[in-house]
């Protein structure tokens, strides 16, 4: 994974996203392999497991180090990078815990309605991730390219990206709704759901399935949060959206039965969604780049580099060397044969 971030940071998403493929790929040839070709059952799905990891990390690395971004670790360095670096992984860490904290109290308030509104929910939850793989996987691709912008003093493109991927988000999550909407009975009819099961996929697909265009746009939000040095943001967005955008609206809505649960959740990923992504602008709109942090964007020359991390691969600068160098020996000749 950290591999695959890197390759993110450096522009190459292609190489990225097949790490995720082959990983995926591994496992789907290997798993039926070991577990009914050669017998071994969940000791062959371990196995697989652990091999699949092994190759992803492998090619992951190798990706890395084709892009000039690994290197020998200094001793002198090892204690101020861990400070900058735990600065946003720490509020990130605390952002992801919110998630599973919400998801623990919506369950056990469905748990009051009996197996059917629990297998329900569940079946939702498993369709979830599915639906809105292109809205999860925008908040991996969007953070390192307001990050790269950011760092070349482009404020403008910041706020660009982000009113980007959220027409991304609005695009998506729009298509999904309408597309579940025509297939609902279908989706009933393969979890084979039956009572508040199936009411709670009816009301999801015609309903509080919208509530994800919030959720979509509070994890943008969150990217640029933590893209733009205000991760602890990110942090108190994804906690009140598990403390009071859930506890709160779930109680109230749980008086209405199973529906009403499910309701109160998607009303409060609607009040956290919408203040998350108000902020995002606001926090854009006052981005400034002062000549300390970007001596290039402010019109000031300086001797000492901007960064030392590579924006760019060995291989690419010299892909743009030759095509330099092609272009000044056209010129060459062009000149010779005017004065011909």
């Amino acid at each position: 994974m950290g591999s695959s971030s890197l390759m993110r940071v450096v522009g190459d998403a292609k190489g990225s996203m097949h790490i995720t493929l082959l990983g995926a790929v591994v496992a789907a040839v290997l798993d039926p392999l070991f577990i009914f070709g050669l017998h071994e059952g969940l000791t062959g799905a371990a196995i697989s497991t652990v091999l699949s990891r092994t190759v992803v990390a492998t090619v992951g690395l190798r990706g890395a180090l084709r892009h000039d971004m690994l290197a020998m670790p200094q001793l002198h360095r090892i204690l101020p990078d861990t400070k900058r670096v735990a600065s946003v992984a720490f509020p990130a860490i605390l952002t992801n815990l919110a998630t599973p904290v919400g998801g623990v109290y919506v369950t056990q308030a469905m748990a009051r309605f009996g197996l059917a509104a629990v297998a329900g929910q569940a079946s939702i939850e498993r369709t979830v991730p599915v639906l809105f793989a292109l809205v999860f996987a925008l908040t991996g691709s969007v953070g390192p390219i307001m990050g790269q912008n950011i760092g070349a003093g482009q404020c403008d493109r910041v706020r660009e990206t982000l009113r980007a991927a959220l027409k991304l988000v609005i695009l998506s999550v729009g298509a999904t709704w309408v597309f579940l909407f025509c297939v609902q009975n279908g989706v009933v009819a393969m979890y084979n759901a039956q009572g508040d099961a199936a009411a709670l996929i009816h009301l999801f697909c015609t309903w509080t399935i919208g509530s994800y265009l919030f959720v979509g746009m509070l994890f943008v939000a969150n990217a640029a949060f933590n893209n733009l040095g205000f991760p602890l943001y990110s942090t108190a967005f994804n906690w009140g959206r598990a403390t009071l955008g859930t506890i709160p609206f779930v109680m109230m809505g749980a008086r209405f039965g199973p529906l009403g649960v499910q309701a109160g959740q998607a009303l409060g990923a609607v009040v956290f969604g919408s203040f998350a992504v108000l902020t995002a602008f606001r926090v854009t709109q006052t981005l400034e780049v002062s000549p300390a942090q970007h001596p290039l964007a402010a019109g000031v020359r300086s001797s000492t580099p901007v960064s030392d991390v590579p924006t760019t691969s060995a291989e690419a600068a010299m892909a743009e060397l030759d095509e330099l160098e092609s272009a000044s020996e056209l010129c060459e000749e062009d000149r010779k044969t005017n004065h011909v």
